[in-house]
């Protein structure tokens, strides 16, 4: 018998294999139960490109309307267009059908606050009580409301875009501009976003039908056509957004990535040159931020993984920049989110008013290797691993506990902690060198393996 997959819920929503761990049954369940959490009203609800999408999508209409909400499709959307879209047009709350970085046979369920944020832990908890006991808010079929459409989902996203942005810098620098879309649901926005800022426009994977052609994070190993196009091209820069467009990597005029972690620091490095404040970052993000901060003199505060905690952190400081390692920016005066798109502009913008190259820009940054790896394991392996790293290290170095084990020796550090959206223990490693890097990686995939 084929082993079922388990269904991963957590702070970033839920996610599985569909037609495995995620049917339309369990969709239309977790719907029901977000949309008797809200108490009804108007619940936007989206997708990303992935082909199983248009399913799942159908699925959380059907059950929103169950309960007597009114669903609004936007059809294929950006996440950060959806969040927008949710704030400025005064919904309940949202449901967005994506699983973001994960292989095309996922899928998942973001669930969005009427401010166009994800739940944070004390609201998921509440609306996952409902759906664990089966309470729904179901109505009679005559309190059934029919279902409206979007027609201009990304509308208010790019106008704060070109509103925020200093498009009149962007635009006299004509640059031009390679972008992966990954066939995901950035390509719904890229082509009008470049138009926009005088860009001359590459398109690569341009077309949002899941048909991925490459795996959708925007790693290393994932960019060596996008890479290769900005050579051939002669462009400025490269970029590459994950599925669902909250994530950007960046390859130099020269076609060398320059790795995710990046992307985050050179926007933290443009903004607070511009408006010094604290930078909220999470406990995996590389040390190079922190060294920025240091050098202008303001506050970082590192939070929990997840893109909520990070967000209510940037609000409750009042941080001008803030974000993940991962490639993604958040720049609350656009919108508290993690958004490929202004990570695009800040890029550009960047590049326009100092005159400089990706690679002249990317000198001026910190130098540190991140190498990022996994193990098979749930959470309670995670933690029973967890528990055994402590012990053994947690008198003779720094560590937190924050989220997992995050271990800070002299010259480098290790993070360990189970997955938010998979059934694996993820393993972060950060030092000066590669071979520094590699060796303690491979030291600590050795020492858990034998816990």
């Amino acid at each position: 018998m084929k082993k079922r997959l388990s269904l991963k819920i957590s702070i970033s929503g839920v996610r599985g294999v569909v037609g495995d761990s995620l049917t339309p049954q369990l969709a239309a369940r977790f719907a029901q139960a977000f949309g008797s959490y809200l108490g009804r009203g108007k619940i936007f609800v989206g997708q990303d490109a992935r082909a199983s999408g248009f399913m799942i999508k159908n699925a959380v209409i059907s059950g929103l309307l169950s309960v007597g909400c009114q669903p609004v499709d936007v059809g294929i959307c950006p996440i950060p267009s959806f969040l927008v879209l949710t704030k400025e047009n005064n919904a309940t709350g949202g449901i967005a059908v994506t699983a973001s970085h994960n292989p095309k046979d996922w899928n998942g369920l973001k669930f969005i606050s009427g401010e166009g944020l994800y739940l944070n832990p004390s609201q998921t908890q509440e609306f996952l009580d409902i759906y664990h006991q089966g309470e729904f808010s179901l109505v009679h079929a005559d309190k059934h409301n029919n279902l409206l459409t979007e027609e201009n989902p990304t509308g208010p996203h790019l106008q704060k875009l070109l509103n925020t942005l200093d498009i009149a810098a962007i635009r006299r620098r004509k640059f031009k501009v390679v972008t992966d879309c990954s066939n995901g649901a950035g390509a719904v926005l890229v082509p009008e976003f470049l138009e926009a800022m005088g860009c001359e426009s590459i398109l690569l994977n341009a077309t949002p039908d899941g048909a991925l052609a490459h795996h959708p994070a925007p790693i290393p190993e994932n960019l060596t056509r996008l890479c290769q196009a900005v050579v051939d091209s002669r462009a400025d820069v490269g970029f590459i957004q994950d599925a669902d467009a909250d994530r950007l990597a960046i390859v130099d005029e020269n076609g060398s990535s320059l790795g995710e972690e990046l992307t985050l620091a050179l926007a933290v490095k443009y903004v607070l040159s511009k408006k010094p404040g604290p930078v909220v970052i999470n406990l995996s993000t590389s040390q190079a931020i922190e060294d920025l901060t240091r050098d202008h003199n303001v506050p970082l505060i590192r939070t929990k993984i997840g893109e909520i905690n990070v967000v209510e952190e940037i609000l409750n400081t009042k941080a001008p920049i803030g974000g993940e390692g991962n490639g993604g920016v958040i720049l609350p005066a656009i919108h508290p989110c993690r958004d490929s798109f202004t990570a695009m502009g800040l890029t550009l913008e960047h590049m326009a008013c100092t005159g400089k190259t990706i690679s002249q820009l990317r000198q001026k940054i910190p130098s540190y290797v991140m190498l990022k790896d996994k193990i098979n394991g749930s959470p309670e392996e995670a933690y029973r691993i967890i528990r055994q790293l402590k012990k053994k290290y947690g008198e003779s170095e720094d560590i937190s506990t924050l989220d997992g084990l995050k271990i800070n020796f002299a010259d480098h550090w290790v993070h360990i902690r189970p997955s938010n959206t998979e059934p694996i223990i993820r393993i972060l490693v950060e030092a000066k060198s590669q071979r520094k890097a590699e060796e303690v990686l491979c030291r600590f995939k050795i020492e858990m393996s034998g816990l």
